[in-house]
């Protein structure tokens, strides 16, 4: 980019990003958090309550930390006998869909929200994020917007990932590189090479 190119603070700023209902259910979501927060550990019918009251599709036997933060209740869609542990943020400007029995580790940060960057005006993109099926993002793990974390894939700790994982791969590092298949992909493979009787 040469010396022509300028950031365009103002346009971006008088673009109009949220809907005036949708501004109205985020202050409200605001005021709402300390019954969230300060909420006991074990109250997790209480929470999955608060955020179905905002909009969330949350499944039967989730646990959500009191800690966790969460941008947009309405855009999260939640599997049944999922968790979401201390100090994670699901920062859901974008749709996050964490399926059955997601885990999502204590500080990890998935953020489905960016800005074009190609574009003076940096405006407000909200690509989604899919946690497949029993997969795991392990703690302080970063997922960026647009990412689909497939089944049992496990995305370590500390790891940042900004790309698509495969089904069942272990993912370490900053850039996250493959690390080895989880045994229930190994499995899954051995049984669809058996020859059939």
């Amino acid at each position: 980019m040469g010396d022509e190119y300028q950031l365009d603070v103002v346009r971006n700023r008088s673009t109009r990003k949220w809907s005036r209902k949708e501004l109205i259910i985020r202050l409200l979501w605001e005021l709402s958090r300390p019954l969230f927060a300060w909420s006991p550990r074990p109250l997790w019918g209480w929470r999955r309550f608060l955020l179905r009251l905002f909009g969330a599709r949350i499944g039967c036997e989730v646990h959500i930390y009191p800690s966790v933060r969460i941008a947009i209740p309405w855009n999260l869609n939640i599997g049944d006998h999922s968790a979401v542990g201390d100090r994670a943020i699901l920062y859901s400007l974008g749709p996050i869909l964490l399926a059955e029995r997601v885990t999502v580790s204590q500080g990890a940060h998935l953020c489905a929200g960016t800005h074009d960057y190609r574009d003076p005006a940096m405006p407000l993109l909200k690509p989604p994020i899919t946690i497949a099926r029993d997969a795991w993002v392990c703690a302080d793990a970063f997922v960026g917007p647009g990412v689909f974390v497939g089944a049992f894939a496990i995305v370590g700790a500390r790891c940042v990932v900004t790309k698509d994982v495969e089904p069942g791969v272990i993912m370490i590092g900053n850039p996250a590189k493959p690390l080895g298949c989880r045994a229930e992909k190994v499995d899954m493979e051995k049984a669809a090479r058996k020859p059939r009787k």
